[in-house]
């Protein structure tokens, strides 16, 4: 009877059907979804000033719900579609039955070698097209919050409604076709095994650019930017952490041994880093910091997301203390002494927790990454990193650049276009008041905070003994 529960039946189970991987990959889907909704709405509704909670919540929750919409309008298929330019797919819908059931393929990335011979057939996982663009679209979607980090507090949100379609349209889709969907670095060998370079890198530095021509926000926020609730914030980022098993676990598109691997090498590298940025405070600042620590989960994070399945355990370590170390020291002491730094306003240090550790998990990557493992995952054959004989790290720096480049000229396009229409700053007014001016609600609504008690529309409040109780009968006006 148990084996009888894998066999093929037609209809609902074809023949090419794995049971175990499609839901594996969905579940997987399901585990990176759940880093943006709820964790990153948590994590940014609490990690940010009371004023701006609802905003940065709203931000994230809304460019969640509105690249799952272009996702399957368009933009699927321009990532992982037939090939429009070495760069890009052809867009169009995924949405219709005929396409979505069929056996999931990946129609450009078989590899050839020199002589036109197929050296690695095309990418076919044991499931419908309907689980690979769920899979897909998560990470699409926690890609553009991830940026959002970055211009929280300030942005207008009707110019954010805008930049969502149009970022995920001109940038997202060109580093997910180059490197994971057959386009030129996919087939040149560039290794970004789940999204250092193709999230990560991408949001950080777009993040970073998108900050310069918003503006900064206002003084009085940017020399005072207290979390507004610590103990959400780290339940955020818990949410982000156990996560990430789907962001790097789902990324072989099959629950196969390297699966396991990057998993395991995902929570070593984090937690790594999360201790030495941790010793790196108190050696420096005699404190640990609660937020320090999860910057330092979020690096190690980042940095192991190319590396996760094509490194061993003991490198796994090695990037963790890297990772909780450089950001450290570009967030901590170059931020402080580098002009540019200073005068671009990244509210939460994207360009540090996420490009900077993005890049230097890709470069790692390139010097780490074994050759049988590699031999599991990608499709040039032989790839190896430096460690092990090989010259993979040249590709890694080249990879990382194209992307840098691709998305401070595109976004600085969307940026400039989108002023046009409409400013990409909110007004003075509602950059003093926050949620209140800008959404006509708050986070919270506590004891003390300015309200006044008003009868008109309250119940009067009345004694155990039916008499009115000193609320109404006084005809005072009282501070909730």
């Amino acid at each position: 009877m148990a084996a009888s529960a894998y066999e093929a039946t037609g209809g609902a189970v074809p023949d090419w059907l794995n049971k175990g991987d499609n839901a594996w990959q969905m579940i997987s889907a399901t585990l990176v979804g759940l880093q943006s909704v709820p964790g990153l709405v948590i994590l940014y509704g609490s990690i940010v000033k009371k004023k701006w909670a609802v905003n940065s919540a709203f931000m994230a929750l809304y460019a969640f719900a509105a690249v799952v919409l272009c996702w399957v309008s368009w933009a699927y298929k321009m990532s992982f579609g037939d090939k429009l330019l070495p760069f890009w797919g052809k867009a169009g819908p995924a949405l219709g039955q005929k396409f979505l059931l069929k056996h999931a393929a990946l129609p450009e990335s078989t590899q050839h070698h020199a002589d036109g011979s197929i050296e690695t057939p095309m990418a076919m996982p044991l499931y419908p097209m309907a689980t690979m663009v769920w899979f897909q679209c998560v990470f699409a979607a926690i890609t553009l919050i991830l940026l959002a980090g970055s211009v929280l507090g300030r942005m207008n949100f009707k110019a954010w409604m805008m930049f969502v379609p149009l970022w995920l349209t001109f940038s997202y889709t060109v580093g997910a076709f180059s490197l994971w969907g057959g386009g030129f670095l996919f087939h040149w060998g560039v290794m970004d095994y789940s999204g250092g370079y193709v999230i990560h890198l991408s949001s950080g530095i777009a993040g970073f650019t998108t900050a310069y021509w918003v503006g900064p926000r206002v003084k009085k926020d940017r020399e005072r930017f207290p979390p507004n609730n610590v103990l959400l914030t780290l339940a955020g980022a818990g949410l982000l952490w156990m996560g990430w098993a789907g962001f790097n676990g789902g990324d072989p598109y099959a629950a196969n041994t390297d699966s396991s691997m990057a998993v395991l090498n995902t929570n070593i590298c984090a937690a790594t880093s999360l201790l030495v940025w941790t010793w790196l405070d108190v050696i420096f600042f005699n404190k640990p910091s609660v937020i320090g620590a999860v910057q330092g989960m979020i690096t190690g994070l980042v940095c192991i997301t190319p590396a996760a399945g094509l490194v061993q355990g003991w490198a796994a370590v090695v990037m963790g203390v890297l990772s909780g170390s450089v950001p450290w020291f570009t967030m901590m002491i170059v931020d402080k002494r580098w002009r540019l730094l200073t005068v671009v306003d990244d509210t939460l240090g994207v360009v540090h927790t996420h490009a900077v550790a993005g890049y230097l998990g890709g470069i790692l990557t390139g010097i780490f990454a074994e050759p049988q493992l590699c031999a599991l995952f990608l499709p040039v054959t032989n790839s190896r990193g430096v460690v092990y004989g090989g010259m993979q790290v040249f590709k890694q720096i080249v990879g990382g650049l194209f992307i840098i480049g691709w998305n401070i000229v595109v976004t600085s396009i969307i940026c400039v276009a989108i002023r046009f229409v409409i400013p990409l700053r909110m007004p003075e007014e509602q950059l003093l008041i926050g949620d209140d001016a800008v959404h006509g609600e708050e986070a919270y609504a506590l004891w003390g905070d300015g309200e006044l008690y008003d009868e008109t529309k309250h119940d009067k409040h009345y004694s155990d003994d039916g008499s009115q109780g000193k609320f109404a009968s006084s005809g005072a006006t009282q501070v909730v």
